[in-house]
């Protein structure tokens, strides 16, 4: 009798380490992992001065590949779209407080915005020589890489060159950005598509079905987090001003996943992991892999990821 209980509870055991070790599903988006999706804001984040030094501009491609090399799942970056409709890579409306020119990414053609280098200022400028690039240079780029990275591309549709209709250009950015993507056929489970742009969401769902979308909050959050619900995105994107472990909680409630943005200092990234958030666009990619035991490593080479796990939203 005594052996027959200590089977049953060696078999008990068992069945609770297997559970612990089993990995969330996949979905689009994010895959499985153990924690938050880990994903390089704007790159490699902003030029920064201390903790960490950072010399690379936002949303470059030099940023990009900075994250990715040190193991991030994949990077968030932001999209604008030119005169002559070329989705580009580019974080601020206006061109003077990244380069040496005027105006807005609608006022130049794809041609003139390359040739444009990106200005930090000292010490920044020493150490970094990059220009602006376009999505399809990004993505030609991206293919020849052993496994595709997670992508979220934020959407900057709000054009101060058009005060009168600041979005007047959204539908186009939809339409070339679906263009591109489909003719680099980036998987869909590997896009989270956001926008701070409510009615764009409808377009995104009937250009790119298979892609998870994502509404941005960064205030309003009772507001916008019923504009999601009825949109039927599959993520809420939050602020790092946002957000908190009860509005994560209300989120998940309705059935939406949550990313954040920022977190910088490992005070500031603890907090943002205590908020238990679906996926992190961090400006401190080592710092959050410190914190999560994962020392440099995308999440796929810690769990494999199964292909006949059920999909469930971009974030599980």
């Amino acid at each position: 009798m005594h052996k027959t209980i200590l089977r049953g509870c060696c078999l008990l055991v068992l069945l609770a380490l297997a559970a612990c070790a089993r990995p969330a599903a996949p979905g689009p988006g994010l895959g499985v992992r153990r924690g938050p999706q880990v994903i390089g804001h704007a790159g490699s984040g902003f030029f920064t001065p201390i903790s960490p030094f950072n010399a690379l501009p936002p949303s470059s491609l030099g940023g990009i590949r900075q994250a990715l090399s040190r193991g991030a799942d994949g990077v968030e970056i932001d999209l604008q779209l030119s005169r002559d409709s070329v989705p580009m890579l580019f974080h601020d409306e206006d061109l003077t407080n990244r380069t040496r020119a005027q105006g807005y990414i609608s006022q130049h053609t794809a041609a003139e915005l390359t040739r444009l280098k990106y200005t930090g200022g000292w010490p920044y400028d020493w150490l970094q020589h990059e220009r602006v690039a376009t999505l399809d240079e990004l993505l030609t780029e991206l293919a020849g890489r052993p496994g595709f990275p997670y992508l979220h591309l934020d959407l900057h549709e709000h054009d101060d060159a058009n005060f009168a209709q600041p979005y007047a250009r959204s539908p186009a950015l939809v339409r070339a950005i679906g263009r591109v993507l489909r003719r680099h056929q980036v998987p869909p489970e590997r896009l989270l598509i956001l926008t701070q742009h409510e009615p764009s969401l409808r377009q995104l769902r009937r250009e790119l079905p298979g892609a998870a979308l994502g509404l941005e909050i960064t205030d309003r959050f009772e507001e916008r987090l019923q504009q999601a619900v009825a949109a039927q995105v599959e993520a809420v994107v939050l602020s790092k001003y946002v957000i908190t472990p009860e509005r994560v909680a209300r989120a998940h409630a309705r059935g939406l996943q949550v990313v954040v943005f920022g977190g910088r200092s490992k005070k500031a990234i603890q907090r943002l992991l205590g908020c238990r958030p679906d996926g992190i666009e961090v400006d401190n990619v080592p710092q959050l892999l410190s914190l999560l035991g994962r020392r440099g490593r995308p999440a796929e080479a810690v769990t494999q990821v199964h292909a006949g796990a059920p999909k469930d939203g971009p974030l599980r």
